[in-house]
């Protein structure tokens, strides 16, 4: 009889003993894939939501608060610095931009590259209820909104139109044709935009011409989103650029920001994947002593083979093939079970994000578990190859 048949008829005939074995290691596997899926979930989340929509690149008046104090009493904070930047600016945050992406990508085209969107917010009243009113360029605001799908009527073009959000038109009681009235100035309702679950949707779109010149702010902006169109792109490098060359403003790279939020589930998945760590050292254990108590039980089956010739690698070996299957299968069971955790735990943390399974794992997983198995199972097969004969008929 071989080797591998003996294994595989020891196991048989202990199908509970090692699945008890494996369990620590399923369970600890299973942890491990399930904290990178859910995590690799969420960064393919954020970071693709970055990628398709919006701005790479957030623009703002580089204000600043000063704590204000009399003796050592505190008077609270005072905001120093501009509310709006100049739109004279604009034409040196495109050069700049459009620069550094020539530069990295090594672009020779002389054309504009990067979206740039200002916008100027205002609040005022419509019908006796308090709304924000955004000025925005309509062709730049379009290319960098993709996702705005209009429900009634027609896009913004001209300076006398507005575009309405969906929450706003339903709040306000505004349908396409309407007129209303800022400060004044007079503007007719072309469009209402479908629902984005965002604050846009409470929300009122004119020409940032219209608005500057309706709310007295000709030349001023409050923001500038830009907008690199490529994955590529140096953001951090066109953000530190604008903030050294640029006074009175500060440049944000979102991606950036992205980032800072993704540190916090980065430190919550290190602390899970060491809790994890934890789980498989507590298996590996749980190996050891299974191993140990099998070498036992089973002296005096050693005590024969060794009598009719085996040898002590041959005994060492029957071990760590059995370490293996264990180590296969608690791998296979803990990649399932951790994928289908992934797929339940995670759009509960991420809000119905979609979760798929990662089959780059699968291989990982089993290395890991089998790795795992064997380690444990030395020291038992080595106990087990010192085992003599004269020992093992004293057992009988």
């Amino acid at each position: 009889m071989k080797l591998y048949q003996i294994v595989v008829k020891d196991v048989t005939r202990r199908k509970k003993r090692m699945l008890y074995t494996s369990l620590g290691v399923v369970i600890g596997v299973a942890t491990i894939v399930a904290v990178l899926t859910i995590a690799l979930a969420g960064e393919t989340n954020i970071y693709g939501q970055l990628e398709k929509y919006g701005a790479n690149l957030v623009v703002m008046p580089a204000i600043s608060d000063i704590d204000v104090g009399l003796g050592g009493l505190s008077l609270g904070t005072l905001a120093v610095g501009e509310n709006y930047i100049s739109e004279n600016e604009l034409p040196q945050i495109r050069q700049i931009a459009d620069g550094k992406i020539r530069e990295a990508l090594g672009i020779e085209d002389e054309g504009d590259i990067a979206t740039i969107a200002p916008r100027l917010y205002m609040n005022t009243e419509i019908r006796g209820t308090s709304v924000i009113i955004v000025g925005v360029d309509p062709q730049q605001e379009r290319q960098l909104k993709t996702w705005w799908r209009i429900r009634e009527g027609e896009y913004l073009e001209s300076a006398d139109q507005a575009l309405v959000g969906a929450m706003a038109a339903e709040l306000l009681e505004l349908n396409v044709g309407d007129k209303i009235a800022l400060n004044g100035r007079e503007v007719s309702i072309t469009g209402i935009l479908e629902e984005t679950g965002s604050n846009e949707d409470y929300q009122v779109f004119l020409h940032i011409k219209t608005a500057q010149e309706a709310f007295d702010k000709e030349g001023l902006v409050s923001s500038i989103d830009v907008r690199a169109l490529c994955s590529a792109c140096p953001t951090s490098d066109i953000a530190g650029s604008i903030n050294e060359n640029i006074p009175g403003v500060r440049a944000v790279a979102v991606k950036q920001i992205a980032e800072t939020e993704m540190g916090m589930m980065e430190k919550v998945s290190k602390f899970l994947l060491a809790l994890a760590g934890i789980t498989l050292a507590v298996g590996c254990f749980g190996v050891v002593n299974t191993m140990l108590t099998s070498v036992h039980e089973r002296i005096k089956d050693i005590g024969i083979m060794r009598a009719v010739g085996a040898s002590r690698n041959q005994i060492i070996k029957i071990f760590l093939y059995e370490a293996i299957i264990i180590g296969v299968a608690g791998g296979f069971l803990g990649y399932v079970v951790g994928t289908l955790l992934a797929y339940i735990v995670g759009p509960l943390i991420f809000g119905g994000v979609a979760v798929t399974y990662v089959p780059q794992y699968f291989l990982p997983a089993l290395a890991l578990a089998a790795f795992i198995a064997v380690i444990a199972t030395v020291y038992p097969a080595f106990r087990a190859s010192k085992i003599k004969i004269a020992d093992s008929f004293r057992s009988l």
